[in-house]
């Protein structure tokens, strides 16, 4: 890719240039077309580089993200759970008569928008851990031999973790081990 002499600048660009200093533009102007073309073929080749060592795993790590904050917001609750156990306890109050036995009213009332928020969490516990172990499982069914990151397998793993820990919890909320309604007696 060398430089166009003056005689071949003057036959491409179909106008015959008089003095040097218009010799000169012409060469700088091929100078700068021949550098444009170059580097747009180095981006070419390593953009097809790129394709051909296959996925990047941004979405492997997207999903290891998304596994760890599901099961966090299992742990911790999520605004469905609470409008679900305050739609529940509305529900039980409208339902439950005043004239009711206490323990009655506090089922309906209390016990069963306990029961809501924790179905509630264990939906989004159950959530966290399909996400993560798909996130850990994908390297099996993609590229042979392209080892996952690590910060992708430690992420999802916590959410592994996390999933499993609000799992738990809401089982045990749901079947009242865990806190359950005092009694009326």
């Amino acid at each position: 890719m060398g430089t166009k002499t003056v005689d071949e600048a003057k036959a491409a660009s179909g106008v015959e240039a008089t003095n040097d200093e218009e010799k000169a533009e012409v060469t700088k102007a091929d100078e700068v077309t021949e550098a444009t073309e170059a580097r747009e073929a180095e981006a070419t080749e390593a953009t097809e580089e790129a394709a051909a060592q296959g996925p990047s795993g941004i979405g492997q790590g997207a999903g290891a993200v998304v596994s760890a904050a599901l099961g966090f917001v299992s742990l911790s609750g999520s605004w469905l759970g609470t409008v679900a156990g305050a739609r529940q306890q509305l529900i039980g109050q409208l339902r439950t008569s005043s004239q009711a036995s206490v323990a009655k009213q506090i089922k309906a009332v209390y016990g069963d928008a306990w029961h809501a928020t924790a179905l509630w969490g264990g939906l989004f516990a159950l959530a966290a851990l399909i996400v993560g172990v798909v996130v850990l499982a994908r390297p099996a069914f993609g590229t042979p031999g392209k080892p996952q990151a690590a910060w992708i397998k430690s992420v999802a793993w916590g959410g592994v973790v996390l999933g499993v820990i609000g799992l738990f919890l809401a089982v045990l909320k749901y079947t009242d081990i865990l806190l359950g309604l005092p009694s009326a007696s």
